[in-house]
């Protein structure tokens, strides 16, 4: 623990918990208490009363490899279980896939996850040649399309407390700051955003927001295009109408 980390409220054995789960995720191999203690500045003895609790309670296991200790899949099926983001994912599976279909194009919805753009579902296009954006991926908030439709979603306070965390955005010229924070105006008034992706060359990028105004249910969906393709197999106008009409098929689905 840094003197970066510390909160108004301390709870020093909900930190020693947190500190080995993290370190043996961090790690990925089965670790001696010794091995752990040292991995994380504190002495065996301090953390051998909270190895016990965590064993007991499931999210530890120790092998026949000298009692070493590796995480169980206690935490997976934790954080897997049923969540709006599920409920999301399923409902938009056909919409996507019509989109996808009508415009030829890879589809991509994703969610901020730790104040990061995160995938949770794609769709290829039916062409033969397609881009394909991985679920489980994670991109910088600031430098993505879809990452300022996201910010375009939240309130003035919600979106500068990103924007201060965000390490791109810190480095960001005045002129590159005006210009950022005037695109998030521009996609308030417009309702969707297009434009050259800044991480990979040749695509272009179209996203609008999904969710509704009094859930905090907040994602994206993009359409991500070869550049070369636009208006020699499809006009912007095209993908900007079929977004709108997806986006507003799986607000439905969600409760609008």
């Amino acid at each position: 623990m840094t003197d970066d980390s510390a909160t108004k409220y301390n709870a020093p054995a909900l930190d020693k918990g947190l500190d080995i789960l993290e370190y043996l995720s961090q790690e990925g191999i089965p670790l001696s208490q010794a091995e752990i203690a040292q991995g994380i500045n504190r002495t065996p003895s301090e953390i051998y009363r909270m190895l016990v609790c965590l064993e007991e309670r499931g999210y530890l296991t120790r092998g026949s490899n000298a009692g070493k200790y590796r995480l169980s899949l206690k935490m997976y099926s934790l954080s897997h279980r049923h969540t709006p983001f599920d409920e999301l994912k399923r409902v938009s599976h056909y919409p996507m896939q019509n989109l996808s279909e009508k415009t030829r194009q890879s589809s991509h919805l994703s969610i901020i996850n730790n104040d990061q753009l995160l995938i949770i579902a794609q769709t290829r296009s039916p062409n033969a040649v397609s881009l394909s954006i991985e679920e489980g991926t994670h991109f910088p908030l600031t430098l993505t399309t879809s990452g300022r439709v996201f910010l375009s979603m939240f309130n003035e306070k919600e979106k500068n407390d990103f924007l201060n965390r965000d390490v791109h955005y810190k480095k960001f010229s005045y002129k590159e700051k005006e210009e950022f924070l005037s695109s998030i105006e521009k996609i308030k008034k417009d309702g969707y955003r297009s434009a050259k992706s800044k991480i990979t060359s040749g695509i272009t990028d179209f996203a609008v927001p999904i969710g509704l105004e009094e859930s905090e249910l907040k994602a994206v969906l993009a359409v991500s295009v070869f550049t070369s393709s636009l208006d020699e197999e499809i006009k912007m106008e095209q993908i900007i109408e079929a977004l709108k009409v997806t986006q507003a098929e799986i607000n439905k689905l969600i409760g609008g």
